[in-house]
This record gives C-alpha cells, sequence and structure tokens, in this order.
C-alpha cells in the first residue's frame, strides 16, 4: 500500500515539475518576445540589427566567462567547439525541412492555379484580412500580439484550474448539443 502512494506521489511531483517546466519556458518566450517587440517596434530597428545585438551580447559574455575560468582555474566541462550532430540527424533535418517547404509549395501552387476554388477563397480571405490588418498596426504588433495569444494558450493548457474549467465549459456545451440533437 505504502508502495502505491510512493508511485501515486512520484508521479504527482513529476506532473508538477512539467507543470513548473512549462510556465517557466512560456515567461521565458514572453520575455524575449517583449524584447523583441521592443527592438523592432519601438527603436524602429530591423531584424537584422537585433539578431547582431544579440550576437554581440553572447560573444562579449562568453568571452568574460571564458577569462573568468581562466582567471579562476575552473575547467569548462564541455567544450561547444567538439559538439556534432550525426550524419542520420542532419540527414532527418534536411528531409523535415524538404517535406514542409514541398509541401507549402504544393498548397500554394493548388492556391494559385484556381483548381480547388474552397482553398482559394479561404487564401483570398486571408490575405484580405492580413493586408487590412497590416494598414491598421504594424507586423511586429501583429507579430507580438499573436506571440501573447500563444502563450496564453500554453498557459491555459499547462494550468490545472484552467484546464479544469475548460474542459466543464465544453462538457457543458457537448451536453446541450446533444440534447438539441435528440430534438
Amino acid at each position: 500500500m505504502d508502495n502505491n502512494r510512493n508511485k501515486k506521489n512520484s508521479k504527482r511531483e513529476s506532473g508538477r515539475e512539467k507543470i513548473v517546466g512549462g510556465k517557466a519556458l512560456i515567461v521565458i518566450v514572453i520575455v524575449c518576445g517583449t524584447l523583441v517587440y521592443y527592438h523592432c517596434a519601438y527603436r524602429d530597428a530591423s531584424l537584422l540589427s537585433l539578431l547582431s545585438d544579440v550576437l554581440i551580447v553572447l560573444l562579449c559574455s562568453l568571452a568574460i566567462l571564458g577569462l573568468l575560468f581562466r582567471q579562476l582555474t575552473i575547467q569548462v566541462p564541455v567544450d561547444p567547439l567538439e559538439w556534432q550532430i550525426s550524419q542520420d540527424t542532419a540527414n532527418s533535418i534536411v528531409a523535415w525541412l524538404a517535406n514542409t517547404i514541398g509541401a507549402a509549395e504544393s498548397v500554394l501552387r493548388v492556391a494559385a492555379t484556381g483548381h480547388d476554388k474552397r482553398l482559394f477563397f479561404k487564401v483570398v480571405i486571408c490575405l484580405y484580412i492580413l493586408s487590412a490588418l497590416g494598414r491598421l498596426v504594424s507586423g511586429v504588433t501583429v507579430a507580438y500580439a499573436g506571440l501573447c495569444l500563444f502563450c496564453l494558450y500554453m498557459l491555459a493548457e499547462t494550468s490545472e484550474s484552467i484546464s479544469t474549467i475548460v474542459s466543464h465549459f465544453l462538457r457543458g456545451r457537448n451536453d446541450t448539443t446533444s440534447e438539441q440533437d435528440i430534438m
């Protein structure tokens, strides 16, 4: 009996660790997204300047850490220059990228030729909505709002209390639809 309790407690603790890890990831994504939004929208800088700023900061901080470790005679356990990926991993990454680009190209070709009228009109409506939205706000603002909505969705998925509320709401909606189907 104690063994079952220990198993349940360990499962519960691992579930909590996953939730905490998921929430930490969401916070990191929000902070990074906010910094990108600030850099691109308020400073009117391009993504290329953002990338160069990030690389400069990383290079300087790694150089400072390297000098500090050398001064304190601390051995770094892993040398990033020795990191390598296997040939199979590289092939699978390239194959995934090729399949994704090929699928997108196929969908866009079908939409552009007009063979699938439903897909064609979906693409036209989406492009029209994006065009109208682009006239109202900048693209960086739209991307940041999308990032915030995505993070809220991920937070709702990882939170137990929100998940139970959503499942209760959806279960209530499904119950009403089944009653309407009977009538």
